[in-house]
């Protein structure tokens, strides 16, 4: 794969409050073509919205969760267009997705900042998740941070890799993919479900909580298949994804950001290195860093940015789950990567 100039691998535009809000005309429109597919598609009790729906073998949001909603991704299906500099950051909701968000973005735009001052970086004004767009809005022409053509794009988004556009399966661009732990995924998502569920639904119980996601309903879910699928693809195709996990990337932040930046065809030069270059990364993007910046204002309405940020912890499940809810989510890891080499263990090659 051919090393591209860091320098062009950023944003035409620093990001803005403006850059996701959608035209309601233009998302009910693009909705309305693809509701009567939604009430062939079977149902679950949801998270955060009231259900979940049933496509090609994922959890996925009903409509009312506009962009990322069911409908949005099925017109994506239809209608995204890929092109093969594209970088796009996959992950499952509550697995790493902030953090591998901002790595990414001070990575492939460290050449636009460099000259100037730390508090001048857009990491250190903007959620990761207005700098970063998530794939699903392209669908509605909103991302007007790429006004150049010219220019590498950057995305991200939760879809399973059986709903990924053809256009991007066929472009040879770059994928990262990122997994979790499950029990840990499991937690994560189960505070930011009730930071973000409206006053009309009560809390969920963390009991409920374990019996959805033990039946592979969240949201993008089964958690089990979604990983298992982009890690037979980094297999298929090494030189066009690179497979991590958030675990890994805490114990080993500086050598995995150096293998990130090399994936993504700007590795660190020695002089960079030697300069501090990757180590003033790794800080920007710290948990304690982002929290910081992102304690106040919302991404979007009902979704305040501190929602993000709880612990950013390896290994917080064993503080929520029994000893048998431990051994049921074990026994179903063990059961559906059988063969894979994923493991989740820090500092050890043990598979979980």
């Amino acid at each position: 794969m051919s090393l591209i100039n860091a320098s062009s691998l950023s944003f035409a535009t620093v990001p803005s409050e403006n850059d996701h809000k959608l035209n309601k005309a233009d998302l009910d429109l693009t909705l309305d073509r693809y509701t009567d597919m939604l009430t062939t598609c079977p149902k679950d009790k949801g998270w955060v919205s009231e259900n979940l729906y049933m496509y090609k073998g994922f959890w996925h949001f009903n409509f009312s969760y506009g962009v990322f909603s069911l409908e949005a991704m099925m017109s994506m299906q239809d209608t995204f267009q890929a092109q093969p500099t594209d970088i796009y950051l996959i992950t499952l909701p509550k697995s790493g997705t902030t953090w591998i968000k901002a790595l990414a973005y001070a990575i492939v735009n460290r050449e636009r900042y460099k000259n100037n001052t730390l508090s001048s970086h857009p990491l250190l004004t903007y959620n990761p998740h207005k700098c970063v767009p998530f794939l699903e809005s392209e669908v509605f022409g909103k991302t007007s941070v790429y006004v150049d053509g010219c220019l590498s794009r950057l995305f991200a988004t939760h879809i399973p890799y059986s709903s990924l556009p053809k256009s991007i399966l066929d472009s040879g661009c770059r994928i990262v993919y990122m997994c979790r732990n499950p029990k840990d995924v499991l937690v994560s998502l189960f505070h930011f479900t009730n930071k973000l569920r409206d006053k009309s639904r009560c809390r969920m119980a963390f009991d409920e909580a374990f019996e959805m996601f033990s039946k592979g309903v969240m949201p993008y879910g089964p958690y089990w298949d979604h990983v298992k699928a982009y890690y037979n693809f980094s297999l298929k195709h090494p030189n066009n994804i690179l497979f991590l996990t958030y675990e890994d990337m805490k114990e080993n932040t500086v050598n995995k950001v150096k293998l990130l930046a090399e994936f993504l065809g700007c590795a660190f030069t020695k002089e960079e290195e030697a300069r501090g270059v990757v180590d003033e990364i790794v800080r920007l993007c710290s948990f304690k860093k982002l929290s910081e910046v992102n304690k106040h204002g919302d991404f979007s309405e009902g979704v305040p940015n501190d929602a993000f940020f709880r612990e950013g912890k390896v290994g917080d499940w064993r503080s929520h789950l029994t000893n048998e809810m431990t051994k049921v989510l074990n026994q179903i890891t063990k059961e559906k990567f059988h063969g894979l080499d994923i493991s989740f263990e820090v500092g050890a090659l043990v598979r979980n």
